[in-house]
């Protein structure tokens, strides 16, 4: 039986002991800056984009990898015969998984492109499960499986601080980012069947920490919950207090905060906060 590898594109939100752990090829996505383009896990790190793009002339602008990327990993990964899983982020925000698609003509090794409908923490879970499916003897359609099983009973939360990165980079009009500053209203993201979807919205924090404890208490008295991510993009301060709320809830769960990648925190802006868990 040929071996598995997996391959992910750097949105997933895995730390570098579970891309050791679990023997993962990552291709980076890059980000442009200014003219100038880096390199996500190369020549910029999660923590360091949001000051770099605070301090940008304009809105950076991100692009998926290269087709040759995802080819010379698959060429790589398949040098001793191993066929590869290359999971992507949802299509929705990116055309990776259509590079990705691409680069599996290309090469010799047998590849699977699957697009995972969602990206960072929520893509890692997926990723970790069906790593272990596949040390377990699994094929690639049993890890596929689980990625889906795991997919359904995930669920992943964005609050916005404030709109200015969805205005500069057309997904609302001016006017109603004009409308929404004005009115300090703070907007409630959730990502389901691939896309991005309005939860609600209100005016002010307390608006958005209503939100929060609506979801912690769906969290508190639903199926166990089997692991946490907090993400965020200079957002300390909400992380920290939804942090503390999270783990009075699964106590004996480590909870991964991290900053996001430049992708995501290029359209989310400053100050956004995002919860991503799944359960049994």
């Amino acid at each position: 039986m040929s071996k598995i590898k997996i391959v992910a594109d750097s949105s997933a939100g895995l730390t570098d002991e579970e891309i050791k752990k679990y023997d993962i090829t990552i291709v980076p996505l890059s980000v442009m800056i200014d003219g100038t383009v880096y390199v996500e896990r190369e020549t910029i790190t999660n923590d360091q984009f949001p000051t770099m793009m605070k301090n940008a002339k304009s809105l950076p602008k991100t692009s998926q990898p290269p087709i040759g990327k995802f080819v010379d990993a698959f060429d790589q990964a398949g040098a001793d015969g191993s066929e590869v899983l290359c999971v992507t982020m949802m299509a929705s925000i990116s055309g990776t998984v259509h590079a990705a698609e691409q680069a599996a003509n290309l090469t010799k090794t047998k590849v699977t492109v699957y697009d995972c409908q969602s990206t960072d923490r929520g893509m890692a879970f997926q990723i970790i499960e069906a790593a272990k499916v596949i040390a377990d003897g699994g094929t690639v359609d049993d890890a596929i499986t689980k990625m889906k099983d795991v997919l359904q009973k995930s669920k992943l939360y964005l609050a916005i601080d404030n709109l200015d990165n969805l205005v500069a980079g057309g997904r609302i009009s001016k006017f109603a980012g004009a409308l929404s500053r004005f009115m300090n209203i703070k907007v409630m993201l959730q990502v389901y069947d691939g896309e991005i979807h309005v939860a609600s919205k209100g005016r002010g924090m307390k608006a958005i920490h209503k939100e929060w404890d609506k979801i912690l208490d769906e969290m508190a008295n639903g199926p166990k919950v089997l692991g946490v991510g907090i993400s965020h993009v200079e957002g300390m301060d909400e992380v920290e207090r939804l942090k503390e709320k999270v783990q009075a809830i699964c106590p004996e769960l480590p909870i991964v905060v991290r900053e996001t990648v430049p992708i995501i925190a290029t359209h989310t802006g400053l100050g956004a906060c995002c919860l991503l868990y799944y359960t049994e």
